[in-house]
């Protein structure tokens, strides 16, 4: 059966997973009692809320004489290392751009490492169903992009499909009264367009993992392409590692993708995209051949984490009331098998302390690590991410990022004065039918923290993407901070209207009447930017004297509420958020009074 091996690429949320759902479903390669769900191939419950792709998927799907594996990749910067990688298992790509919104930010990013890869592009504007769509100036946009990121004629004859992936309907014409109701011509254009794997069959085995899965049994799964020959289960075969040295091991298990399912099978052949299981710690980039003929294939890139945290063991009061894995122990295994899976996660342990420095690719992948961790039943603690500065060539240096934004008119002066006070530098600002675009080199630490600022600045509509740029020197002092303190729970028990409304004046309340609280647990903001102490918990005192007026009814303001990311953007260096199954909670490192201030003394001689 002859192949051909494709990635899906697209910025956030142009409908590259929705299109594998319809390649899928009219292929026929499902059977007749399978029944596809709606983003089938977003398999975590995280990556179906959110609407994104996480980590990246191989299916396969056979139509007519031909079996094509698909690569679902993600969208988003924080997982971009995924797109380069695999790059390497593929012979054409599928670009996917919205036939309204054109290209954005991530479809720069990901054509940009399909073009370096030098894989056959085919342009799928997807979305024509739209109410109010752009194709013609789309098309234009995307021919502009392919030039301005340099690629050659070949590349620049690239041919277009419009489809809509939602309903299932394609067409090679922009007139959308041509659409059929079936992929056919997309299937035609990938079996003609893309050409197949150029491999030798008969050659000694290499096979390159470029993405890595787990499994409690077997270990480490390496996923990839097998570049040359052939493998079958029970071979003895050699690895050759990133450092130089090999390890020999026996090929457990084989497995091939289709439809759904990865399938068990005998042997692979060159061209086919598969996994080998074998090695409980294979790496990705490392090369698996045939013990007479050792041959290593280039190292793959793995993009380097510009984030990292400290995790720790939930210490608060509350500990141990609402995970079901609360100890050291549990956690760094869970946090280790995780980099089994994950390669740009890193987890070193702090000596003589139950907290490990976690190291990833942005706050939204550090975030994401979290809330599945709280999700299975763990508690732990986290303080403020921060940028990983390096040393290069004796220079400290720290990573700064592209951003690019996109607000209503009305609303752009604050954000572009936020970015300032944040150390960006504006590239480029043009405004058209009300909305501005602005484009921005801010650092990364500049970057924490001002997600929530930025979401409330334009109340909600504006629009923000940012990818890793580059290493520069580092400058300056410490940027982002937030600039008003908190209020702070002097005791432990249940917070009280009554309490709750002598507070409120102070700032705006976190928490709202019947909440546990304790000491030192963060419940508002305060109104100046020093820290305030409240007692939140008060009960009125009961006195058989009645008042000479009536009393009059405690109204409360609806108390602020974060989502875990909000909360990784509030904090400053003196606070932890406290993470458990049932809640997400602030709090101030030292939890009494009397420890802060000796923190403080110390800290500031």
């Amino acid at each position: 059966m002859d192949i051909r091996n494709i990635a899906i690429i697209a910025h956030v949320d142009h409908g590259k997973t929705t299109l594998v759902d319809q390649l899928l479903k009219l292929s026929g390669t499902l059977e007749a009692h399978e029944e596809i769900a709606e983003r089938a191939m977003d398999s975590n419950d995280l990556e179906r809320e959110r609407g994104i792709t996480i980590l990246s998927k191989t299916t396969a799907i056979h139509y007519k004489d031909y079996k094509i594996n698909i690569m679902d990749t993600p969208g988003h910067a924080d997982f971009g290392g995924e797109v380069e990688r695999i790059m390497n298992m593929v012979d054409g790509v599928l670009l996917v751009v919205d036939a309204y919104e054109g290209t954005m930010p991530q479809t720069r990013f990901v054509l940009k490492k399909a073009l370096e890869a030098h894989v056959k592009p085919i342009v799928v504007i997807n979305k024509v169903d739209r109410p109010v769509v752009r194709i013609d100036e789309v098309m234009d946009e995307v021919l502009e992009l392919f030039m301005e990121l340099g690629a050659d004629d070949d590349q620049l004859e690239f041919p277009t499909v419009f489809v809509s992936a939602l309903n299932g309907t394609s067409s090679l014409d922009p007139d959308l009264s041509t659409q059929v109701p079936n992929m056919d011509c997309l299937f035609d254009m990938i079996i003609n367009e893309i050409p197949e794997p150029l491999v030798d069959v008969e050659g000694g085995l290499q096979f390159q993992p470029a993405l890595l899965d787990y499994n409690d049994y077997v270990g480490r799964i390496g996923i990839g392409r097998v570049q040359r020959g052939t493998v079958h289960v029970n071979d003895n075969v050699v690895c050759l590692r990133a450092d130089g040295s090999k390890t020999t091991f026996r090929v457990q298990k084989l497995f091939t993708f289709l439809g759904l399912h990865r399938i068990e099978t005998e042997e692979l052949s060159a061209g086919d995209i598969g996994a080998i299981a074998g090695l409980a710690d294979i790496g990705v980039g490392e090369t698996v051949c045939d013990p007479a003929t050792e041959e290593a294939l280039p190292l793959l890139h793995v993009d380097e984490p510009t984030i990292q945290m400290i995790f720790g063991t939930n210490t608060s009061p509350f500990a141990g009331k609402e995970g079901k894995f609360v100890t050291a122990s549990k956690l760094e295994q869970r946090l280790l098998r995780e980099t089994n899976r994950d390669v740009s996660l890193k987890v070193e342990r702090i000596n003589n302390a139950e907290e490990w420095i976690v190291s990833g690719r942005g706050e939204l992948h550090l975030s994401i690590l979290i809330e599945t961790l709280r999700r299975e039943g763990f508690e732990l603690q986290v303080a403020r991410p921060h940028a990983i500065i390096r040393e290069i060539d004796g220079v400290k240096c720290e990573p700064f990022e592209d951003v690019y934004i996109e607000a209503p008119d009305d609303c752009i002066g604050s954000v572009i004065e936020s970015l300032g006070l944040r150390r960006g530098i504006m590239g480029n600002m043009e405004s058209d039918n009300g909305m501005t675009k602005i484009e921005y080199v801010v650092p990364s630490r500049g970057l924490i923290g001002f997600m929530t600022n930025f979401l409330t600045m334009t109340r909600g509509y504006g629009i923000i993407n940012h990818t890793f740029k580059e290493y520069r020197p580092l400058d300056g002092e410490a940027v982002g901070e937030r600039q008003l303190g908190v209020l702070v729970s002097i005791d432990s028990g249940q917070t009280t209207a009554y309490a709750l409304g002598g507070v409120e004046s102070r700032g705006v309340m976190f928490v709202g009447p019947g909440v546990d609280v304790y000491e030192g647990m963060i419940v508002g903001e305060h109104a100046k930017d020093n820290d305030l102490v409240v007692n939140v918990t008060k009960g009125k005192q009961m006195t058989n004297t009645r008042s000479s007026t009536k009393d009059s009814t405690v109204v409360l303001k609806r108390p602020r509420q974060f989502n875990l990311e909000g909360c990784l953007d509030y904090i400053n260096e003196d606070e932890l958020v406290e993470v458990t199954p049932l809640n997400v909670r602030l709090r101030k490192k030292y939890l009494t009074e009397i420890e802060r201030k000796r923190a403080y003394r110390a800290k500031n001689g």
